[in-house]
């Protein structure tokens, strides 16, 4: 699972230095199945529930499941970057939203908190810990920056196939569900409104925006749990070796394979 992860993380990584005003995201679609398959994946998204291209690509309010298309990006937007590879019989699922030039500051501080946020719900994956204290570590680091966290989107249960249980909610109350046990593998992703975590499902059976249009962020990474501990399967590293971002985020749920 952690090479599935990891074509995730170099395809996100390779994307990282295309991303720019007056590229359109059909274009990184392109990119990115060529990358995967390139590297002996396959893209996990394309055709899965009829979904028609690679990977999921969604500007600006879109949350996400946003659809690849010719419109060219824009200096200020923002972009979720979903992705996911079928490799040796096991899936790797995780996204990054990317800022595309000089982003306006509420929305930089939107992507900062989400992605604290991830990292908040990482620690909470400690053998004996319940799904609950995941969901509500993500709710009460991103309602206290006065951000909306989207319901009726969640995380889930990954392995042999791309969505399995438990589902993981971005909110909830601590002590409730599942049990975490060791070897258990969920792709955490919080999903945050700048304004209302009310979402609106367009006609095309796949695009979610916020309901008020404003900005929303989304980060997702694999995290299986091992010897009681959080393990990342996946990693932003490539993404910041490509970017230029000096970080240590990652250091404590990273081992050697």
């Amino acid at each position: 699972m952690r090479e599935s992860a990891q074509l995730v993380s170099k395809t996100l990584g390779m994307l990282a230095k295309e991303i720019k005003p007056g590229v359109s995201t059909l274009h990184l679609d392109n990119l990115g199945g060529e990358f995967i398959r390139d590297h002996g994946g396959e893209p996990a998204f394309l055709g899965m529930y009829g979904f028609p291209k690679n990977l999921c690509i969604s500007p600006n309010a879109e949350v996400v499941h946003g659809i690849p298309n010719e419109k060219p990006l824009e200096e200020g937007d923002i972009l979720s970057v979903d992705c996911g590879v079928y490799m040796n019989g096991f899936y790797g699922d995780h996204a990054y939203s990317f800022a595309v030039g000089n982003i306006a500051p509420e929305t930089e501080k939107l992507l900062k908190v989400t992605k604290e946020s991830l990292y908040k719900g990482i620690e909470q994956c400690v053998r004996g810990k319940r799904v609950g204290d995941i969901s509500n570590a993500i709710q009460t680091y991103c309602e206290a920056h006065g951000y909306g966290v989207v319901r009726e989107l969640v995380g889930h249960g990954l392995g042999r196939k791309m969505h399995e249980d438990p589902q993981v909610p971005n909110y909830g109350r601590k002590g409730s569900g599942k049990v975490l046990k060791d070897g258990i593998v969920l792709a955490i992703e919080p999903m945050v409104n700048l304004g209302t975590e009310k979402v609106k499902f367009h006609s095309d059976g796949w695009t979610v925006t916020s309901k008020d249009n404003s900005p929303s962020a989304h980060f997702e990474h694999d995290v299986c749990i091992i010897a009681g501990k959080p393990v990342l399967l996946s990693t932003y590293r490539y993404i910041y070796e490509a970017l230029g971002i000096v970080s240590d985020e990652e250091k404590p749920f990273t081992m050697a394979f």
